[in-house]
């Protein structure tokens, strides 16, 4: 487990921003098909002292996702076979309520909304603002300790 960094000695990412503080055992799991967005999310989640899991793939999410293990999903919306709603839903019919926040670079307003009404914690537009990740998976850390109480 990485310790957590705070803001007066985390490493600025250009990408995104700089980092924040992580919860302990708090786990930000990341999915997304394109491999470049992959790594930049992960460096930067890392760089905030967040423990994470990247995945190219929502079926190899789905495939070994463990829902007691406290943590939230960083999911884009738009991805080949299986998208970012159609992982939602299959979290829902499992009876999993981990938190999510939707990416996208085109995201559609009845997919946001969609999303949202099913539980979403946010849905933010790429590129992404490192400070609007960051509030949206602190709302969703906060939901997550609600969830496994």
């Amino acid at each position: 487990m990485t310790r957590p960094v705070t803001r007066g000695d985390a490493d600025f990412c250009p990408v995104f921003g700089d980092g924040g503080m992580a919860l302990p055992d708090f786990t930000i799991f990341v999915i997304d098909d394109d491999q470049g967005i992959l790594d930049a999310l992960i460096r930067f989640l890392r760089t905030a002292g967040y423990e994470t899991k990247a995945y190219s793939s929502p079926q190899a999410f789905l495939d070994e996702h463990d829902p007691s293990m406290p943590g939230c999903v960083v999911l884009d919306l738009s991805m080949p076979r299986m998208n970012g709603l159609a992982v939602q839903r299959e979290l829902v019919t499992r009876g999993i309520e981990r938190p999510i926040i939707f990416l996208s670079g085109r995201g559609t307003v009845p997919a946001s909304v969609e999303a949202m009404k099913a539980g979403a914690v946010d849905f933010l537009p790429k590129p992404l603002k490192g400070d609007e990740l960051l509030s949206a998976i602190k709302v969703a850390e906060e939901r997550d300790r609600v969830r496994l109480r």
